[in-house]
């Protein structure tokens, strides 16, 4: 078990979550509360997306990161940030036997230096990588990563100095993750997210979660999570298998049966588990030590 845990807080997401909870955090300045909200509550590390204020749809807009990032810098609130990079990799095929031309709706790619546009402006201390392309949920949506954006988008985020968070959706990206650190495309320590339970990625149970495990590079920091209802057993799940943990309303909506979640809520939820276990959660500044960030402001 993992007994000085961090726990990272994704507060918001890119889902068609918006009709779902009427207070999830939308515009700017409701995402910047939420990110303060979970590090007062202990979370270590606030993990952005940002959605279009007009309609609750997930954005990549640059001008939306820096005012969430301002407002929370300007807190003086110390919460690591955590930018994703995930968002301009998003293909929507035509159904059956027509997938060209692809769905306007839905369909965003763009280049993997424009994918960090954001990332570049703001310097935030870590970014995500989604290190593969897999189907992800139903339909015809594919997440797309080829290994020529991931190389290119690593290079970028080495040469930017941001410690980039590798997220594993299944074993076969751990392969590549293993790839990146032979080709010298990311420095130590690195770190990887284990994205459990989401499909169409490895399931949410504990024999596969260790098997991606024991397939983690040497040296490697990791976290856990899973989403649903399959959230708060994953918290403990991600210590016991020696990890850190992740919680926020990107990965689930309630608390319990019924009971609609705040960040603060999870947050809480997951220190009391952790520290149920016998467990001390990290601050800020620990974790910063622990992954050798570079914290451009403050």
């Amino acid at each position: 078990m993992n007994y000085e845990t961090f726990i990272t807080c994704a507060v918001t997401g890119s889902g068609e979550t918006a009709d779902k909870h009427p207070d999830l955090p939308i515009t700017p300045k409701q995402i910047a509360e939420a990110a303060i909200e979970a590090a007062n509550a202990g979370a270590a590390i606030a993990h952005i997306h940002v959605r279009d204020p007009a309609t609750g749809i997930g954005s990549r807009d640059p001008a939306l990161y820096r005012e969430v990032v301002e407002r929370i810098r300007d807190s003086g609130v110390d919460v690591i940030i955590n930018l994703t990079a995930g968002m301009g990799g998003d293909i929507v095929f035509g159904p059956g036997e027509t997938p060209l031309p692809l769905k306007a709706e839905g369909t965003d790619m763009v280049g993997p230096i424009e994918r960090l546009v954001h990332v570049a402006e703001l310097l935030p201390e870590i970014c995500t990588i989604d290190c593969g392309t897999m189907n992800f949920a139903a339909g015809d949506y594919v997440m797309t990563n080829t290994p020529g954006m991931l190389r290119a988008m690593a290079a970028h985020v080495q040469e930017l100095g941001v410690r980039p968070e590798l997220e594993v959706f299944d074993a076969g990206h751990l392969v590549f993750v293993h790839q990146l650190i032979k080709e010298g495309l990311l420095d130590e320590p690195v770190m990887i997210q284990l994205c459990m339970g989401i499909p169409y990625g490895a399931p949410a149970d504990p024999l596969t979660t260790m098997a991606m495990v024991h397939r983690l590079p040497a040296g490697a920091i990791f976290s856990g999570f899973s989403i649903g209802r399959m959230q708060m057993p994953y918290v403990a799940m991600a210590a016991l298998a020696g990890g850190n943990v992740r919680v926020g309303l990107e990965d689930n909506l309630y608390l319990g049966r019924g009971q609609l979640a705040t960040n603060g809520d999870l947050v809480t939820r997951a220190r009391q588990i952790l520290e149920g276990m016998g467990g001390r959660i990290l601050g800020p500044a620990e974790v910063r030590e622990k992954l050798k960030l570079t914290k451009r402001w403050g």
